[in-house]
């Protein structure tokens, strides 16, 4: 049997987890590194310029991504979305996204990015077949956009790259806010305002407890609820479908035109209808954004497993996932037992 071939019967045998669901989305981290130091996820007193990320040959080959998500693809995933750390910061991207492109059961490939980099990449990207962009931006106010960059960043630089998204073919990005109560949470009609008519649509995100160095307190947290009914003073909200089964933003349009959508994970998990895996950039799938640890699949692979077995190995991590953070989290965080993974190393 090829290292290509993986049998019939277990493509047709697609893994369910304990609650049923499904494996449908792949998000795959490129690179641990970024060139922000958001607080909400790589804070800039935790890593510091000198923080040691990992090296070269610790982190997938663009052939090794390429050929398990591939495996991934056989075993029901439909949609890949790259992230990072800074997914742009890996060298070639374009290459990797012309061969996942050609993964014939994909039907999705995104990339989540904080734009600044846009400007000399989207093209490329557009070329090589990514499909949709989604941009982090905070605020549209220079003072706090530094301060939720870490003071990498300019507001400038990140509306640059979406007009760069725009001129390459990218029409209807995503722009993701995480929302602080006293950061940017009065920032957010401003940001509606911004992309009205541009066919872009805002996603309002609730600050959530990822890892353990962010200094999450709940008290921080904007219910998706409360800010709802701030924009639905200025424009009345019509609810719109989910786009697809276990879409996780809930989706409005706008009287006048234009869409938004809010993420909350803090007050109405989402975790029974989840369907994502998480791939890390040294080859560990993570079968939730709030996860302790990883199953390694990089060793496996590099020690000669072939297909079916690397497929074998995945199935039975995803049959085993129990997660479901997100309805736990008060029970779990009342344990003390609050070691996760941190977001730069999972993408979002």
């Amino acid at each position: 049997m090829s290292r290509l071939s993986i049998p019939h019967a277990l493509i047709d045998a697609q893994p369910m987890d304990t609650l049923q669901r499904p494996l449908h989305d792949l998000r795959i981290s490129v690179i641990d590194r970024c060139n922000f130091r958001c607080p909400y996820c790589m804070p800039e007193d935790t890593y510091k310029d000198d923080h040691v990320f990992l090296k070269k040959d610790e982190r997938l080959r663009f052939e090794e991504i390429e050929r398990i998500a591939r495996i991934f693809a056989q075993l029901g995933v439909r949609k890949l979305r790259l992230t990072g750390g800074e997914p742009l910061l890996r060298r070639d991207l374009p290459t990797l996204i012309a061969m996942l492109a050609k993964i014939e059961l994909i039907d999705d490939i995104a990339l989540t990015t904080n734009g600044v980099l846009l400007p000399r990449f989207a093209q490329a990207l557009r070329d090589a077949g990514l499909q949709r962009l989604t941009v982090s931006l905070d605020s549209l106010d220079p003072r706090v956009f530094s301060q939720l960059s870490g003071g990498k960043g300019e507001v400038d630089e990140v509306l640059a790259g979406i007009a760069a998204a725009e001129r390459a073919g990218f029409t209807q990005v995503k722009i993701n806010c995480v929302v602080m109560r006293g950061v940017n949470d009065d920032h957010a009609l401003d940001l509606i305002d911004h992309f009205r008519g541009t066919g872009h649509i805002p996603r309002f995100i609730e600050y959530m407890d990822v890892g353990t160095v962010n200094g999450w307190k709940k008290d921080l947290v904007v219910p998706s609820a409360e800010l709802k009914a701030r924009i639905a003073q200025r424009w009345a909200l019509e609810p719109l479908d989910p786009n697809y089964r276990g879409e996780v933003a809930r989706r409005y349009a706008l009287s006048g035109g234009g869409e938004i959508g809010f993420i909350s994970s803090v007050s109405q998990p989402f975790c029974g209808d989840c369907t994502r895996g998480r791939l890390s950039a040294d080859g560990k799938l993570y079968t939730c954004l709030f996860a302790q640890a990883g199953h390694d699949i990089r060793t496996a692979m590099r020690a000669g497993a072939d297909d079916a077995e690397l497929a074998s190995l995945i199935s039975g991590f995803w049959r085993a996932r129990k997660d479901r953070y997100s309805e736990m989290r008060a029970e779990i965080r009342a344990s003390g037992n609050q070691e996760k993974v941190e977001m730069f190393s999972i993408g979002g």
